[in-house]
């Protein structure tokens, strides 16, 4: 390499032995959180939640977060499937995960932002269905469902499987949406009402327009759990971040909800009352 070639490198080697020395002597100190960016770890193609162009409310709760700490936030993306935590979080490459279920033993939780929950989806303007699950009404009823999520466990309990079409839960985000497909047959008259997320019929009636209602899936007791507080997730070892993630919360609850209600997510309040979109 010639002179003028090395004086033209040596200020980016400089940057790169200051960057690797950084993330060493975090890590000799357990602490890895980045202290000039909000690293946030996200699937790139999973609206409503996240995108890589920051459409998702995900992307704009992040923003939130970022302008609060006085950072630019800065993505790590990858696909939410199975090691998503082990690839960006525990692996170092980011420092906070949006929207994680209060409980999830891969990482530390936040306090909660949201509360929401899985929703029965119908059609405006048809005949509703039954209010129970177990009125004999449903079984006439052509029904839909995510395979594998909470709602299939109503659907057992209440002798529904027979009459319902089951959408696969491990798709590759960048081509299929199954819950959005699902909305969008009910909302089309192909079925008559689906279990769904309420995040993803809440977006799709708000923001995509869709003709549907919703109303809340009731927890039964002895089955699996309906309703969920949505936290964000850190490492566990770094109460401090997590301190000062809480605190954001606390201070910007305001503005999360609101951004909540623009995308249309149905939250519950204190008593369990289904609120949105």
């Amino acid at each position: 390499m010639n002179a003028a070639r090395s004086r033209r490198f040596a200020p980016l080697a400089a940057v790169a032995l200051l960057a690797a020395a950084s993330a060493t002597a975090r890590a000799q100190t357990g602490e890895l959180v980045a202290t000039d960016a909000l690293r946030v770890c996200a699937d790139p193609s999973n609206l409503p939640f996240s995108n890589e162009r920051g459409e998702g409310f995900e992307n704009r709760v992040a923003a939130l977060v970022a302008r609060a700490l006085e950072r630019q936030v800065e993505y790590v993306f990858f696909p939410q499937v199975q090691g998503f935590v082990r690839n960006t979080l525990r692996a170092g490459r980011c420092d906070l995960v949006m929207g994680t279920v209060a409980g999830d033993d891969l990482m530390q939780n936040t306090n909660p932002y949201y509360h929401t929950t899985y929703v029965l989806v119908f059609r405006r303007g048809g005949e509703p269905p039954p209010e129970r699950l177990d009125d004999p009404r449903m079984k006439s009823l052509r029904l839909g469902a995510v395979a594998r999520t909470p709602p299939v466990d109503l659907l057992v309990r209440n002798g529904l499987v027979e009459n319902t079409r089951f959408f696969r839960l491990a798709v590759d985000t960048r081509i299929e949406a199954p819950g959005a497909d699902m909305v969008r047959a009910v909302a089309e008259g192909d079925l008559d009402a689906a279990l769904v997320w309420g995040p993803i019929a809440g977006y799709q009636a708000k923001v995509k327009n869709l003709p549907i209602e919703m109303r809340a899936l009731p927890t039964e007791p002895g089955a699996a759990r309906m309703d969920y507080r949505i936290t964000m997730g850190v490492r566990g070892q770094e109460p401090e971040w997590r301190r000062r993630i809480n605190a954001v919360i606390r201070e910007r609850q305001g503005e999360i909800d609101g951004i909540l209600r623009e995308y249309g997510v149905p939250t519950l309040d204190a008593q369990g009352r289904l609120q949105g979109p």
